[in-house]
């Protein structure tokens, strides 16, 4: 029996990457591409498209588009193949460390540098460098202060040694940096316009609602002097003071922001930075929602609409309990409530909510009030009339979160009470020691050599009659939710400050010259800015205190010649991290050229 022969042909995949191109009527376009086995068969697989060959020749400033190309793939081929490299590192138990040799080097700031070149920053240091007569790199500076206030916060002459942990080491002395504050002060407003149109390159700007507030900042010294002045301090502190007025967009990412006097009413600080926006940053309709402490007649009017300012908006806090006694009664009624998105048009009486079945609910009602104001104006002080729609929604869920804190705060009062304290001080908004009374004579009307001190029922009675509800007023004829909704977004402004001041360590401030201090404020705007950034491109998914530490801890250790080993813990996050920004150093070793194959992505 004739058995025939059968032949087996070995295919030996080639995964070497060559150039590609498909010709079009116009233009030719280039790829790389390489050879892959899927299901038994042999395919062609595009890595990556350079473009046409007019894009190549305009954003690369060549001439031939095919050899640079052909050179693109023959690096890329390179990479790849040492991605696989092999070394052998030998260590000798008797031979001593180098003396002031450093070995150990952060990578947790090249995530940071990425979003900062995205920014373009470095194309706004280069335009500041061409108007200045100065000698140092600004953009090696400026993005080292901002690398290490995020991750390694401190004051300016630490910052310049905290950088030299960084795989890429600075060029510049100490000296430099103290000269490079007065260029960023003077250049404040180039650099907030500029950050914020590159900005709308990286992703749209959700403006259409922004946020403004203010706090202030300590100095740890004992005279005013320019902006350090005496006021109201937000930590309580008997110190010197500056103010921030800041707005922020809807996605909780800075748009601009100014330094006042610690002194000066905040509410005069809003109309002079939105000027700035209007004029700089090409920004004509906004709604601008604040608190009611920003939100005097002067501003509301300035944000309605008129013949030279155009349609803006405003959505600001109201509390009931300053409003007029009628206002407050129709505020608090029982009747004539409406679900929020619920169409129908049914309305509910508050006393007949299930506290299960309607606690997740938000109910509301509105309507349209007229009050009259004190506008400030370059030609003097005017009344007028402000028409405008009170909004006000309740909620058990509220109410229930309200009476909680409340009655921890009742708590502490008493122990206040039972630890027999003479006096109590001067009582503050949300101070437990509201709730005491203190009576100075005794039951027969005589007077008490001791104060008596005591928990004031009448006092919480009152305050509890507030509880679930809450109230806007705003010029807006919108949609009643999405107006309450946009107002919800408030708290992150004052997360912007709590990241500021806590995280970024941005008090007390150590300058002292005026334009220093400025300097100080703008590494301090740009930092959050790129931290927020950060965020967004983890889609929100981590906290700032799981963030931080993990960049913090991102080191390694570099071996002359070969490269550089990971001595951080690979997780969840720094998968996270490599994924979002498309490089990845989670390997046994990063061999040198592809750790600057790396530095050079994040700086495109």
């Amino acid at each position: 029996m004739h058995v025939p022969l059968r032949y087996v042909i070995i295919v030996l995949e080639d995964n070497t990457m060559r150039l590609g191109w498909t010709t079009g009527k116009y233009s030719i376009t280039y790829r790389a591409v390489k050879t892959v086995r899927i299901n038994g068969k042999n395919k062609t697989q595009i890595v990556k498209t350079f473009g046409s060959e007019k894009q190549i020749c305009e954003m690369y400033g060549v001439k031939d588009a095919k050899a640079w190309a052909k050179e693109q793939v023959r690096i890329m081929n390179e990479a790849e193949k040492e991605d696989s490299a092999t070394f052998n590192i030998e260590l000798c138990a008797a031979n001593d460390l180098v003396s002031n040799e450093q070995h150990r080097f952060n990578g947790g700031y090249l995530f940071l540098q990425d979003i900062y070149y995205e920014l373009g920053m470095h194309k706004i240091c280069r335009a500041i460098s061409a108007r200045h007569p100065f000698e140092y790199d600004l953009n090696d500076i400026l993005s080292r202060l901002i690398y290490s206030r995020i991750l390694f916060p401190s004051s300016k002459r630490n910052s310049f040694e905290e950088s030299k942990r960084f795989i890429e080491q600075p060029s510049f002395e100490l000296h430099d940096v103290y000269r490079s504050l007065s260029v960023i002060a003077e250049e404040a407003d180039y650099i907030q316009s500029r950050i914020f149109k590159n900005s709308t390159a990286v992703q749209k700007r959700n403006t259409q609602v922004i946020y403004y507030d203010c706090t202030n900042f300590y100095f740890e010294i004992d005279n005013e002097e320019d902006d350090k002045q005496f006021g109201k301090s937000k930590e309580n502190r008997p110190l010197p003071i500056v103010g921030m007025g800041l707005f922020m967009d809807s996605d909780g990412i800075p748009i601009s922001f100014c330094i006042y006097p610690g002194n000066r009413n905040e509410q005069t600080t809003m109309i002079p930075l939105e000027k700035k926006m209007l004029s700089g940053f090409d920004m004509s309709k906004f709604v601008v929602c604040t608190d009611s402490g920003l939100s005097s007649a002067t501003n509301r009017v300035f944000n309605s609409y008129d013949s030279e300012n155009g349609m803006r908006g405003y959505i600001t806090t109201q509390p009931i309990k300053i409003l007029k006694d009628f206002l407050q009664e129709w505020c608090m009624a029982d009747d004539g409530w409406l679900l929020d998105g619920d169409r129908s048009g049914k309305k509910y009486r508050i006393s007949e909510l299930d506290n299960e079945k309607d606690r997740d609910k938000i109910f509301y009602r509105s309507r349209w009030i007229k009050e009259e104001g004190i506008v400030h104006t370059d030609s003097g002080d005017r009344k007028q009339i402000i028409e405008q729609k009170l909004i006000v929604s309740y909620s058990l869920k509220y109410r229930d979160f309200q009476r909680h804190v409340r009655k921890g705060q009742i708590e502490r009062a008493a122990k206040m009470i039972e630890k027999g304290r003479s006096s109590i001080e001067r009582k503050k908004q949300n101070d437990p020691k509201r709730f005491i009374k203190t009576d100075h004579t005794t039951k027969y009307g005589e007077i008490a050599d001791v104060y008596i001190n005591s928990i004031d029922q009448s006092y919480i009675e009152n305050e509890e009659k507030y509880d679930g509800f809450y109230a806007v007023c705003t010029n807006l004829n919108d949609n009643i939710g999405s107006i309450v909704r946009a107002n919800k977004r408030r708290w992150e402004i004052e997360e912007c400050f709590r990241i500021m001041k806590t995280d970024f360590e941005a008090r007390p401030v150590y300058l002292n010259r005026k334009d220093r201090i400025l300097a100080h404020f703008i590494t301090c705007f740009i930092s959050l800015i790129v931290y927020r950034y950060l965020e967004k491109k983890l889609n929100n998914k981590y906290t700032i205190d799981q963030i931080l530490p993990t960049l913090q801890e991102m080191d390694f250790i570099k071996y002359e010649g070969k490269g550089y080993q990971p001595i951080y813990t690979r997780t969840e996050l720094t998968d996270a991290l490599h994924d979002a920004f498309g490089f990845c150093t989670s390997k046994q070793i990063v061999p040198i050229k592809k750790m600057r194959n790396i530095f050079s992505q994040t700086k495109k």
